[in-house]
């Protein structure tokens, strides 16, 4: 036993000796001479195989960390490595002395061919150069090449901000050859699935990062067809900053305004500071939510939020002002009853004067017609009998004022008598009338009782609508997605 372990050291140390050994017999003068000769008969503007299959260039990114979204300008901002693997026969060298692969500094990149990528959809790219440039160059002997580098890039995300602040978000990086069609150079994600990767560690203040994806596409263009690769990253906002600063606020601000339901109506003054505090302050928010949104022509979740909340207050404003109005109107019909009571009072004691004057009028004019009868008329004797027992004649009901009585006329049966005239309309009964109370059917304090009751419903039942129809709309599936935690 102790024999074996000796000679596995044994081989171990032969081993490391050797490799030190093929480690020293490379001559850096070698090293500078083999780049040298690269360059002999070697053209940088030509691609490698011209005129032959197209450079099948290799790609894969690994993000380093996300610094920023932003919603007002349609971009995110983020850092990562990005390498690029291709081959040039050209630089291919023998590997007979143990050297398989050259590392050589950023400069050499400037002495050979290189792919032409750019990012279609990029703002603005920078390359780090603390403390020196931040990229390498490595050619093995079999003329495969390895070109790494960090870059920072602001790409443009065009965002669909319906469901705002319930949303989620695709950006993607669009990597293409800015000259070479698909006859010369073809993009391909190296590692396949795994060409892409997502630092575990990135996070966002208002966003998650669910997971990423990555595609490859055919761009048909009118100068040709060109290779692109899709790196997208998929994001969800996170909702407790505008829970915390919109949402609870404005429900607070709503319910606030429900406290002139319960002041005195006479209390003009505290009412309407109240209501005209509670709407400022809702235009005041929506304004400072808004400012750092982009200018959409299309309503957001949150819009309608602050919309209907805006609408509330408002309408608890107007609420005092319907109550104020039917106040007034109700006071003034009392007040314009009051008074038609009061003139018909004196009309009516002016038309009980006037009936006792032609009462003795009509008891004069019937004296002088029976007059005109014979003592032995059977109407006259029974007119005295009458008059001589106590009866007293009904009063017509139209006074002789307003029409002149008839000419005697001979009856059938020889008596004369006045025509009949017709019964005038009955004056009017105070006691059918009453005072008036309410408009419309209305009263001042049915409004209130009504407003107390109905605005808490209005809004609890918005709040329930509005919270399930965007929890079940606002959800988002994506194939293909590689999720975070799983990467």
């Amino acid at each position: 036993m102790i024999f074996f372990l000796f000679f596995i050291q044994l081989v171990i140390c032969v081993c490391a000796f050797n490799e030190t050994r093929s480690s020293r017999d490379v001559n850096p003068i070698q090293v500078s001479s083999l780049l040298k000769s690269f360059q002999v008969g070697y053209d940088k503007r030509v691609r490698p195989n011209y005129g032959q299959e197209p450079v099948q260039v290799g790609v894969s990114l690994y993000v380093l960390s996300i610094s920023e979204i932003s919603e007002k300008f349609m971009d995110y901002t983020f850092d990562m490595y990005f390498r690029q693997f291709w081959r040039d026969e050209r630089l291919k060298f023998s590997n007979k002395d143990g050297l398989e692969k050259l590392v050589v500094g950023a400069d050499y990149v400037n002495l050979i061919w290189v792919p032409d990528t750019f990012f279609v959809n990029e703002k603005v790219a920078s390359f780090h150069q603390a403390t020196q440039e931040n990229q390498f160059l490595r050619i093995t002997y079999l003329g495969e090449i390895l070109r790494s580098m960090r870059l920072t890039v602001k790409a443009t995300c065009p965002m669909d901000l319906t469901h705002f602040p319930m949303d989620s978000q695709l950006c993607t990086l669009e990597v293409e050859s800015y000259g070479y069609t698909m006859a010369d150079l073809v993009y391909d994600w190296k590692e396949g699935k795994a060409s892409v990767e997502v630092s575990p560690h990135v996070s966002l203040p208002e966003f998650f990062v669910v997971g990423y994806r990555q595609r490859r596409v055919l761009e048909v263009l009118s100068s040709g067809n060109y290779s692109r690769l899709c790196a997208d990253i998929l994001f969800t906002r996170s909702m407790g900053y505008y829970i915390i600063q919109v949402y609870v606020p404005s429900s607070l601000i709503v319910c606030m305004s429900w406290v002139s339901f319960y002041l005195d109506r006479a209390s003009a003054p505290a009412r309407v500071g109240l209501g005209v505090t509670t709407v400022l302050t809702m235009v005041t928010l929506m304004g400072a939510v808004n400012r750092s949104l982009p200018k959409i022509s299309y309503m957001k979740a949150l819009d309608i939020y602050l919309a209907v909340c805006f609408f509330m207050v408002f309408g608890a404003l107007l609420e005092y002002a319907v109550v104020s109005y039917t106040g007034k109107r109700i006071k003034l019909h009392q007040l314009q009853f009051q008074e038609f009571k009061k003139r018909v009072e004196s009309m009516r004691e002016e038309y009980n004067k006037e009936k006792e004057e032609e009462t003795l009028v009509i008891e004069e004019d019937d004296q002088d017609h029976w007059n005109l009868h014979s003592e032995f008329c059977p109407h006259k004797m029974q007119y005295e009998k009458r008059k001589f027992s106590g009866y007293q004649r009904p009063l017509p009901h139209t006074p002789p004022s307003y029409l002149p009585l008839s000419p005697p006329l001979l009856s059938h049966e020889g008596s004369m008598r006045r025509k009949p005239t017709p019964d005038p309309p009955q004056p009017c009964k105070l006691t059918d009338l009453t005072e008036p109370t309410t408009l419309f059917g209305f009263r001042a304090s049915d409004i209130e009782r009504y407003a107390r009751l109905l605005f808490p419903i209005i809004f609890l039942t918005f709040h329930l609508m509005y919270w399930s129809i965007l929890i079940s709309i606002s959800s988002v599936n994506i194939e293909d997605i590689i999720p975070l935690a799983e990467a």
